[in-house]
């Protein structure tokens, strides 16, 4: 089996959150890591000057850029294994309050900056015939019941698709692809600089403001899951031989999954005598 110290880590959104947790555990472990950032000095003091570190400066809305990162990567390490896919921001508000500007934004970063460093990392993963993709999404891109996170969890639902067809597209070429669908997680993700607001508030959905609300205070520094267990989980599926098409993590993620999988399948026994006799009679 080859060895897994020998993979080439590259990680988007390295420098808070989960990203910086599985970089630093990575490192810790003694793995070869590239990791980008906006701000390459953010990166530069969250991890400081390490071994096997590429701390790369990258707009994952430029393909140039990410090309020139992925390039850099390959120069310095030989080879690129692992790609996580997990730059990304919140965005709370109704979907009526929300503009066609926030939406688009958010989408931006969420979904095509992803689909940025997949297109520009596939020519490497393919020539070598191995390689790993992880797409974090969230378990609001599984479960959409998240009142005031509809363009959030859409972007989310978006990851959540594409890559169940990237793990088909890629199969042939000894690649694998898995989604990443955290719960809760004890990180700065939910704090100002991570969870975008609507300019325009309306103040008429209360069921809106009340669950950002909870977000932004209750939860926020409270969430139950470790960020330092989630990099270890991330790691112990990178070493799979046959990994897993979906990786929830967290007890609330499993919770919610199964909740959304038996309400999905309540919905369809109560219509399956009509919705389902919809063809033509032979």
């Amino acid at each position: 089996m080859e060895n897994s110290n020998q993979k080439v880590w590259y990680i988007t959104g390295a420098s808070k959150g989960l990203g910086l947790a599985l970089v630093k555990q990575l490192i810790n472990e003694g793995k070869k890591v590239a990791a980008t950032s906006r701000s390459i000095e953010e990166l530069k003091k969250a991890i400081g000057d390490v071994d096997n570190f590429l701390p790369l400066q990258v707009n994952l809305l430029s393909e140039e850029s990410i090309e020139k990162s992925i390039q850099a990567t390959v120069a310095q390490f030989g080879r690129v294994d692992v790609i996580v896919n997990n730059a990304g921001y919140g965005l709370a508000g109704a979907l009526e309050e929300l503009t066609d500007v926030e939406a688009r934004q958010n989408f931006d970063v969420n979904v095509f900056g992803s689909l940025n460093v997949i297109r520009k990392v596939l020519p490497y993963l393919r020539k070598q015939q191995s390689g790993h993709i992880f797409n974090v999404s969230s378990i609001g891109g599984f479960t959409g019941a998240f009142p005031g996170f509809g363009i959030y969890c859409a972007t989310k639902f978006a990851v959540q698709g594409f890559t169940e067809s990237l793990a088909e597209e890629v199969k042939p070429f000894g690649i694998k692809a898995t989604i990443v669908s955290p719960g809760y997680f004890r990180t700065d993700f939910l704090k100002d600089s991570s969870l975008s607001v609507p300019k325009n508030q309306l103040q008429e959905y209360k069921t809106v403001r009340d669950v950002q609300s909870a977000h932004e205070n209750e939860i926020n520094g409270n969430q139950p899951g470790d960020p330092h267990k989630a990099a270890l989980a991330f790691i112990r599926t990178a070493e799979m031989q046959n990994p897993p098409v979906h990786l929830f993590l967290g007890q609330d993620a499993y919770a919610m999954a199964e909740v959304k999988i038996q309400s999905v399948k309540e919905n369809m026994e109560a219509v399956r005598e009509y919705a389902a006799a919809t063809g033509f009679d032979n």
